[in-house]
C-alpha cells in the first residue's frame, strides 16, 4: 500500500497540471483506519498536489506571457488556468503582506474604489458592472507578486514574451517586405499580422525598454550579449517608427528613452545621450516616410476640427478630451460613478456628425477614463501606483 502511494506522489510531481485527487475533488485519502503511516501519506499527497497546482500555475504564466503578443483568447484561457492553479495553493500571509506594500495595495485600493463607485453611478446596474469589468485585471497584481515572490519562473515568464514578440516582430517585418502576398487577406496595416497596430506597438516598446536595460546591465559582463539586444531593441524601435504605430505610443517612447537615459547614466552623460537621440530621431524623420506621414498631418487635422468640426484621428481625441474636461469639472472630487462614461458621452452629442457626435466608452486616456468615474480621488490612487 505505501509503495503504492509513493508511486502516486511521484506520478503527481511528474506531471506539472495533473491532480492527486480522489473523485470528491479533495486530495486521496486511505481507508478509514487513521494511523501514524495513514497520515503520513495523506500528509505526501496533499503536497504532491499543491507542488503539481504550483507547477501548472507557473507553466500558465508563462504561457499567457507567450500567448499575450498573438491571442486575446488563447491568454483569456490561459489566465483562467492559472487562477484556478494559484488561489488554492496561495499563502494568504503572503497576500496579506502584498496587499499591505504599495505596490500591491494601491491596485487593489482602486479596484475598491471603483466598486463603491458603482453605488453613486447614475446609470443602470448593466453599465455600472460593464464599468467595473475594466478594473478586474488590477486584481491580478497582487496575486502576481505574491505567486512570483515564492517562484523561481519569473525570467521565464519575462523570456516568454520576449520571444514571443521577437516573433511577432520577424512576421511583421516579412510582411511589410513584401505586401503583394496573395494568402494575408486584407489588412489595415502592412506591418500587423494579428490584432491592431496600437497593442502590437506596445508591446514593441515594452520590449524596447525591457531590452536596453538588460543589455546595460550586462554591458561590462557580457559586452558581446549586451550588443546583441542593443541590436534587437533598435530592432523594435525601427518598426514602430518605419511600419506601423501609434501616436500614443511615439509619445510615449520618446518620454521613456529621455528617463532611461537621465537614469542609466546621470545628467551630464544623459545630456550627451540626448543629443545623439535628436540626431538619430532627425535622421529617422528624413528618411520614413511612414512617420511623416502619421505626425506630419496633425496639425491639418486639428484645424479641420476646429473650423469644420472634421473626423480625424486627432479630432476625435481633442474633442474626447475637451468632454472629459468638462464632465471632471462637474464631479471633481468623487466623478460621475463607475461606468457613467457612455452616458456622459451619449448627453453631450451634438449634431448627427463629426466628432461632436460621437458616443464612446472610452476617452482614450487612462487618467481621464479614471478621473470621470471616480474623481480627482481615483486619479490621485491611479497616479500613486
Amino acid at each position: 500500500m505505501r509503495a503504492g502511494r509513493g508511486a502516486g506522489v511521484l506520478l503527481a510531481q511528474a506531471n506539472g497540471c495533473s491532480r492527486f485527487q480522489s473523485r470528491d475533488g479533495l486530495p486521496a485519502r486511505g481507508g478509514d483506519d487513521v494511523t501514524p503511516t495513514v497520515l503520513a501519506a495523506r500528509k505526501e499527497n496533499v503536497k504532491a498536489y499543491r507542488i503539481s497546482l504550483a507547477v501548472c500555475a507557473d507553466w500558465s504564466a508563462v504561457g499567457v506571457a507567450a500567448s499575450l503578443p498573438w491571442s486575446t483568447s488563447a491568454t483569456g484561457i490561459l489566465i483562467a488556468l492559472w487562477l484556478i492553479s494559484i488561489l488554492p495553493t496561495l499563502d494568504r500571509a503572503k497576500l496579506q503582506q502584498e496587499l499591505l506594500t504599495p505596490a500591491g495595495g494601491l491596485p487593489a485600493v482602486l479596484w475598491l474604489l471603483a466598486a463603491a463607485g458603482m453605488t453613486w453611478a447614475g446609470v443602470p446596474w448593466a453599465e455600472r458592472i460593464e464599468g467595473l469589468g475594466g478594473f478586474h485585471k488590477l486584481l491580478a497584481i497582487p496575486l502576481l507578486l505574491a505567486h512570483f515572490r515564492r517562484s523561481e519562473k519569473a525570467l521565464w515568464v519575462l523570456a516568454a514574451f520576449l520571444l514571443s514578440c521577437t516573433a511577432l516582430l520577424a512576421t511583421s517585418y516579412f510582411l511589410a517586405l513584401w505586401p503583394g502576398l496573395t494568402w494575408r487577406g486584407v489588412r489595415a496595416g502592412l506591418g500587423v499580422p494579428v490584432k491592431d497596430y496600437i497593442a502590437q506597438s506596445g508591446e514593441f516598446a515594452i520590449c524596447l525598454f525591457v531590452l536596453l536595460a538588460i543589455g546595460q546591465s550586462l554591458a561590462r559582463t557580457r559586452p558581446w550579449a549586451s550588443l546583441g539586444l542593443f541590436a534587437l531593441a533598435i530592432l523594435f524601435l525601427l518598426n514602430f517608427v518605419y511600419v506601423e504605430t501609434g501616436r500614443t505610443t511615439l509619445a510615449v517612447t520618446v518620454i521613456l528613452l529621455l528617463l532611461f537615459a537621465f537614469r542609466q547614466f546621470g545628467w551630464k552623460k544623459g545630456g550627451l545621450v540626448l543629443l545623439a537621440a535628436m540626431l538619430f530621431a532627425v535622421a529617422i524623420w528624413e528618411s520614413s516616410p511612414f512617420l511623416r506621414a502619421r505626425l506630419g498631418g496633425m496639425p491639418q487635422e486639428i484645424e479641420r476640427y476646429w473650423k469644420e468640426n472634421a473626423s480625424s484621428s486627432a479630432g476625435e481625441r481633442l474633442e474626447f478630451w475637451k468632454r472629459s474636461a468638462s464632465f471632471i469639472a462637474d464631479a471633481p472630487v468623487l466623478g460621475h460613478g463607475t461606468g457613467a462614461i457612455r452616458e456622459l458621452f451619449r448627453q453631450s452629442a451634438v449634431g448627427d456628425n463629426g466628432p461632436s457626435a460621437l458616443i464612446s466608452p472610452n476617452p482614450h486616456n487612462q487618467t481621464l477614463a479614471v478621473a470621470i468615474q471616480l474623481g480627482l480621488v481615483g486619479a490621485a490612487v491611479l497616479y500613486a501606483m
